[in-house]
């Protein structure tokens, strides 16, 4: 991988007990039930969540690469990375790295979604990712793992970086949606209303533990170019993911000038279903476990030159 732009901002970093009281506050106006508190992280590495570390602590950071302009309205191919090599351009050779992204199409043989959940120590891989297609026989979404030795994504992706220690968490338990948002959109904007133009950045997993949820996969490059939300949707396949779900990604409150994607989390499964997360569409039933950290600083690696705002859904 050839040498890539950085550039670097710092986060705001606001106390975890300061943020729990501004979502616990907040995120009512979505929720009928909702607890926030700071506790120690359980051991993520067990089910459900079955991440690559135990925790979210250690040298957090928050990683933007490429974006939905490398992808739309066509395909630019050139653009694969390399976690690894993403890693050492940011100073954490050694990483527990999470989020979302567009998997290895070269790897995949097609376009596809990437959960990222790796561990890279001492020069060795521990790789659960997850990526998932679309079948171009009959459209049913298809889900693996990736072998240890692929580290490759493309096109765009959101991930936390951290060294995977156990440490303070800020835990989100939410049942029961009574408002339009999704989980994600009511931690961030509620952090937006509060911190306004300050950049607050989270990290983590959260956890569908009843209900079901509108996803998006992928399917093979569009032979057409698509300049619009509609020929997007129009193009996409869109699933009803069911429970229990375990999604990773990142949220931003707000950019400090670097084109960012201010949310994006991707969803994997033990029972074969992996997609970019939209929305629970059980909202009567429905219930979150979220565990998150702070970010305190933001990398944006290889920023489109020409961009636009399709596709940041």
């Amino acid at each position: 991988m050839t040498k890539l732009p950085i550039e670097t901002r710092n986060l705001f970093v606001p106390s975890l007990e300061e943020i729990a009281q501004v979502l616990s506050n907040g995120m009512t106006s979505n929720f009928a039930e909702v607890t926030v508190e700071v506790v120690d992280c359980p051991d993520l590495s067990e089910h459900p969540f079955t991440l690559a570390c135990k925790g979210l602590s250690g040298n957090p950071k928050i990683i933007e690469v490429g974006g939905p302009p490398y992808l739309l309205p066509t395909v630019d191919r050139t653009k694969v990375y390399d976690l690894g090599e993403i890693a050492k351009a940011v100073g954490s050779p050694s990483a527990f790295i999470i989020g979302a992204g567009a998997g290895p199409w070269p790897f995949a043989n097609t376009n596809c979604e990437m959960a990222a959940n790796l561990h890279i120590k001492d020069g060795k891989t521990k790789n659960l990712t997850w990526i998932g297609k679309v079948n171009p026989e009959d459209g049913s979404n298809m889900a693996s793992q990736l072998p240890s030795t692929e580290m490759r994504h493309a096109l765009l992706s959101n991930l936390y970086f951290s060294d995977g220690n156990p440490g303070l968490v800020v835990k989100v338990h939410c049942r029961q949606r009574t408002g339009s948002q999704d989980f994600i959109t009511s931690i961030r904007t509620t952090l937006q209303d509060f911190y306004k133009d300050k950049p607050v950045g989270l990290g983590g997993t959260f956890l569908l533990k009843e209900g079901t949820a509108k996803h998006h996969v992928m399917p093979d490059f569009s032979s057409v170019p698509l300049n619009t939300e509609d020929e997007l949707n129009n193009w996409l396949k869109f699933y009803n993911f069911t429970a229990p779900l375990v999604s990773v990604g990142t949220l931003v409150t707000a950019d400090p000038g670097l084109d960012l994607r201010v949310q994006h989390f991707h969803t994997f499964s033990h029972h074969g279903e992996v997609g970019h997360y939209h929305i629970d569409t059980q909202p009567d039933s429905v219930e979150y476990l979220g565990y998150f950290s702070l970010g305190q600083s933001i990398y944006r690696i290889d920023r489109p030159v020409v961009t636009h705002q399709i596709g940041r859904d």
